[in-house]
Parts: structure tokens; sequence; C-alpha cells
């Protein structure tokens, strides 16, 4: 070995070009990496949403984005259950024969499990969005109002199953997204999945 030779700054000077070489690398593969995830473009285009329901309680609405479009779910309650069958006579499509929904959800609740509708937030008249009016014969919607989706640019009413009232603008029921329920508390929005 020569007298001239360093051997702790060669050691120093191998293991600084070691690490900025893997910090070079990662630089360049983190990048790489993240590409592989989708867009946000991808995501708005039609991924599913996954929405934790767990702290939804009885009578309560969540917003969720899916496509750009809000998506409500709503924790109906016991007594909201028991008055749908009551509004059957003065809907416009009280059973649904209008394909608004995906077929696991053409039933008299439109949901795959009662307790909670999932529904698009658009009205089909004219695209706004209603309100949730969850409160019983307010004197602006009537008697036989027993709580829903009021569009108040038009006045078109749905009950908590979506479904359009008759004689109102809105022509059909509120959509219903594909959806399938991942565990009790979480639902998966745009992936098709029926009962599980």
């Amino acid at each position: 070995m020569s007298e001239g030779v360093d051997l702790k700054k060669r050691r120093f000077l191998t293991l600084s070009t070691a690490v900025i070489g893997a910090v070079g690398a990662g630089a360049v593969a983190v990048p790489f990496v993240m590409s592989w995830q989708p867009s946000a473009r991808a995501k708005a285009a039609g991924a599913p949403v996954e929405a934790d329901i767990s702290k939804i309680e009885e009578g309560q609405l969540l917003r969720v984005k899916w496509r750009g479009k809000p998506v409500w779910v709503v924790n109906r309650t016991k007594q909201n259950l028991e008055d749908l069958p009551k509004l059957d006579g003065i809907l416009a499509d009280p059973a649904s024969e209008v394909e608004q929904q995906p077929a696991y959800c053409k039933n008299p609740t439109r949901s795959i499990k009662p307790e909670y509708l999932i529904a698009i937030g658009i009205c089909t008249h004219l695209g706004c969005s209603p309100s949730y009016r969850p409160d019983v014969a307010p004197a602006d919607l009537g008697a036989d109002w027993l709580g829903g989706f009021f569009c108040p640019c038009h006045g078109s009413k749905f009950d908590l199953a979506g479904r359009v009232y008759a004689g109102v603008p809105a022509p059909t029921n509120l959509v219903i997204p594909p959806h399938s329920f991942l565990s009790d508390k979480v639902v998966l929005i745009g992936v098709d999945g029926g009962a599980s």
C-alpha cells in the first residue's frame, strides 16, 4: 500500500457517492411510482369513492362527491321506512319502473340496505341540487309531505326513497348510483355490488 493513500478519505468519498446515488435514485423512482396512481381527472371521470357511514345518525344526511356530482347517503329512521308505502298514491313512479337505479335497488326502499338511501343529489328536471327536508308536513310543502328532498328552483319534491311526487316538474325519480357495502361502516360508490 502506498503511503499517499488516505483510507479514511477514500471511505468517506465512497460512502458519500453511494448516499448521493441512492437519493438520486429515490428522486427518480418517486415520480415514476406516483405516475401509476390514477390522476385527479381519472378519479373524477368515475373512479369509485369510499364513504364512511359509521357516524351518520338516524335521520342524518352525508354528502359525498363522485364523478363531480353530489351523492347523498341518508340513514333513514324506522318511521321513515314505515312512511314510504303511505306515499305510493301521490308519486309519479312509486314502483320505480323507469330505470333510474341498479336492478338490486328496484325495491320499495330503492336500496340494498333499507335504512340507507344512496342517491345522486341532482334534480331530474334541470339539474339543480334539492335540499334535504326531513321535517314532516311543513306548511310550505303540504300536508302529504313526510320528509324528503325539495328543489326550490321549480318546486319538485322527492320522498326519502328518492321517488318523485306526481304533478311536479321533475319527470323521474332521483338516480341511484351503483354501489356496494364493503362493511357495515363503509360503502363503495361507483361499483356494482348488490347485496353483500
